[in-house]
């Protein structure tokens, strides 16, 4: 069996890191932006609406990353694996205390990335694998962040749109002007890179012989764009004429995953809580997309899950349609009702087809040479494990979160 090859970090990664940083830099300056007008036109429901989406949302991406804070603190020789990569809070725990509580350690986590990965890459230091590391959790946590905030966002800004009655397509008035374009502009370049830097973290695992072109990375990107836009408009066009039903909507299903996540039996996380807010969290990202999350049987369940989701959103499509105003909706209700269906179909096939032609059908996790009596089990971290600074140090860590997806996501039996 083929281990997997060591991806040295590269300008590429660096300016991944640059921008990622910009891109949440502006959706955040583009959600104050959007607070402060719905507040300065009286719209104060849907200023504590947003509000309370930007409150959760950075209230989870802060716990995951404190968790893993933790727990990457208790590897062996974390102290001298951050004090060599000159790591950004290195292990003073008070200090990422409270920038974790002042809703600062993602942004910390970001400019950790950058300022490791300027030393590789420009200064050519050592500490190549430890910036590798952190770019996979920062992948992690702007998937766990785009789906908290900018999926539900984007449902909002739509909603407000179609309640005011004010989306033309052909005037295209907006009811808040400029800062609604930049908001749902924003939420949905959000979703859109972290598609793409999510799989570009999945594709680093692979073995040479299994790495795969941009080719993959497009129709991945537009697999879940067709599938994720659809399923954004439905409950927005739900929400407009039924706003109260979809707040019992959403918290029923949300349950319901969280309870299915629970029945698989996921081991993401660390501590008990830990892994009761992934599950929450995991519920949370199946009310808009698929995200595998177990071995076996990925197949069936995928298929459930996309058959439940397709009736939902034709549900929700048909009690829109039967309590919309037909004379405010004519211009749009129509080529919407054939539009949506089409591209979640669309969508679908797209995923057929990145696995029929180019997802890597033959790739396992590498088998692990026995390590010593206190070495984490096969089960939890599989995929590869590297010294944080290019073998300066004899301990090994594995990056075990990014790792155990890799092995679910590349998993044969989601080979069609």
């Amino acid at each position: 069996m083929e281990v997997a090859t060591f991806s040295k970090y590269s300008w590429i990664d660096f300016v991944f890191s640059v921008i990622g940083v910009c891109t949440f830099l502006a959706d955040w300056g583009s959600d104050v932006w959007l607070a402060a007008e719905f507040y300065r036109r009286g719209d104060f429901t849907w200023f504590w609406v947003l509000v309370g989406l930007l409150a959760l949302s950075s209230f989870v991406v802060q716990m995951f990353s404190w968790f893993w804070f933790q727990y990457d603190r208790g590897l062996p020789g974390s102290r001298a694996h951050t004090e060599g990569a000159a790591a950004f809070l290195a292990d003073r725990v008070k200090l990422s205390c409270a920038l974790h509580v002042l809703q600062l350690g993602f942004l910390c986590r970001h400019i950790s990335a950058i300022r490791q990965g300027f030393r590789v890459w420009w200064r050519k230091e050592g500490g190549s694998e430890f910036a590798v590391y952190q770019t996979h959790d920062l992948s992690m946590l702007r998937l766990i962040e785009t789906f908290c905030e900018s999926a539900p966002q984007l449902t909002l800004m739509i909603y407000v749109m179609l309640h005011t009655n004010k989306a033309r397509t052909v005037q295209c008035e907006f009811p808040l002007g400029g800062e609604a374009v930049v908001s749902i502009a924003a939420s949905t370049t959000s979703i859109a890179w972290m598609v793409v830097d999510y799989h570009r973290s999945l594709r680093s695992f692979l073995p040479d012989k299994a790495k795969q072109g941009w080719g993959s990375s497009l129709v991945y990107f537009l697999w879940n764009l067709l599938l994720i836009a659809p399923r954004v408009a439905a409950l927005a066009l739900c929400a407009s004429v039924l706003s109260g039903y979809m707040a019992a909507h959403f918290l029923m299903l949300w349950s319901v995953f969280a309870l299915w996540a629970w029945r698989q039996g996921t081991d993401f996380m660390d501590s008990v809580t830990g892994e009761w807010l992934y599950r929450a969290t995991v519920g949370l990202i199946w009310y808009f997309s698929w995200f595998n999350v177990k071995d076996g049987q990925t197949r069936s369940r995928s298929f459930i899950y996309h058959s439940f989701i397709s009736t939902d959103g034709a549900i929700l499509l048909t009690t829109w349609w039967c309590h919309r105003d037909p004379v405010q909706t004519q211009s749009y209700d129509l080529a919407l009702l054939i539009a949506l269906p089409l591209f979640h179909l669309f969508g679908l096939l797209f995923k057929a087809l990145y696995y029929c032609c180019f997802h890597p059908k033959l790739w396992r996790p590498p088998a692990r040479d026995p390590g010593p009596p206190n070495d984490l089990p096969d089960a939890q971290v599989s995929i590869r494990d590297f010294s944080i600074l290019d073998s300066a140090l004899s301990s090994k860590l594995v990056n075990k979160r990014m790792a155990g997806h890799v092995g679910r996501f590349y998993s044969r039996e989601m080979v069609l």
